[in-house]
């Protein structure tokens, strides 16, 4: 098991990111992780998936925990998914599960729609953005107006500690009742607060306005959804439900009082649906 730098392209150069591979020959899976969090949130699927013989990589996304920031300050979708797939070509990655945590989620669909599937055996979308979560005339029912993001960036802006901390609560949070221990809660805020503030601001303003309606109409490869029927910062029906709806043949697993967290708060839950799909996935190698 080692964390290394890996060298992809970025634009009209490279960017260095943070890249944990646990090597091992068992088919690959790549984890994405959730805003504004890093790499290390994935530690109990990690186990799991490592525990039934995957060789797992996760990675720091751009200006979050130890990889360089985006060049140019540059954090739309485009150009992160161009990260992953710069990480999939560097270790070679074949036969491979995507798994997008949140905005993890939209690498994953932007993935399929720019890079298609050739390196993929499948793709896992946990309590994940796509397919389009702003309110606009064509999506009259989508959660998240204009301002409401722009206001989260200028609390942001303001009160940087005070704004992760809220983050970090609701994430693992159900009608304001904390699901884990304070330590975890702690935890969480002192991986979010290693993130470039750019980084946390640019990324909110792309998950809170990208369309990946097209993107999922590309999705060929098998795909499953996992989300909690609690989740309060991305609700099931605007998102998992409607993704589900999006992805004829995709699997949908609900977990009873699970809030947006539930890597954590129900990760025995999340894990046994992870596991489930990424065994029955059939081989494309």
């Amino acid at each position: 098991m080692s964390i290394t730098t890996v060298q992809v392209p970025d634009a009209e150069s490279t960017i260095s990111l943070r890249v944990k591979d646990t090597g091992g020959e068992g088919a690959p899976v790549v984890l994405i992780h959730p805003w504004p969090q890093r790499l290390e949130i994935w530690e109990r699927q990690e186990t799991a998936l490592v525990g039934a013989g995957h060789r797992v990589i996760s990675y720091d996304r751009a200006g979050f925990g130890e990889s360089e920031p985006s060049h140019g300050e540059a954090y739309d979708y485009d150009r992160l998914t161009q990260h992953l797939h710069g990480i999939l070509e560097a270790l070679d990655l074949r036969d491979a599960t995507l798994v997008g945590w949140s905005m993890g989620g939209g690498e994953v669909a932007r993935y399929v729609g720019t890079h298609g599937s050739e390196r993929l055996r499948g793709i896992v979308l946990l309590a994940a953005i796509p397919p389009f979560l702003p309110n606009t005339p064509d999506n009259p029912d989508g959660p998240v107006v204009d301002a409401a993001w722009r206001e989260a960036n200028e609390y942001l802006a303001n009160d940087r500690d005070g704004f992760l901390e809220m983050i970090a609560g609701a994430f693992f949070s159900v009608n304001g009742e904390l699901l884990v221990g304070e330590e975890i809660a702690a935890q969480a805020l002192a991986w979010a607060k290693t993130a470039d503030p750019t980084a946390i601001a640019r990324c909110q303003e792309a998950f809170s306005t990208t369309d990946f309606r097209g993107d999922l109409a590309k999705v060929d490869v098998p795909a499953a959804i996992i989300h909690g029927d609690a989740d309060e910062m991305v609700p099931l029906e605007y998102s998992g439900a409607r993704a589900h709806a999006a992805l004829p043949g995709s699997s949908l697993v609900v977990i009873s009082g699970a809030p947006h967290g539930l890597g954590i708060t129900h990760a025995d839950e999340v894990n046994e649906a992870l596991l489930a799909f990424v065994r029955e996935a059939p081989s494309r190698a």
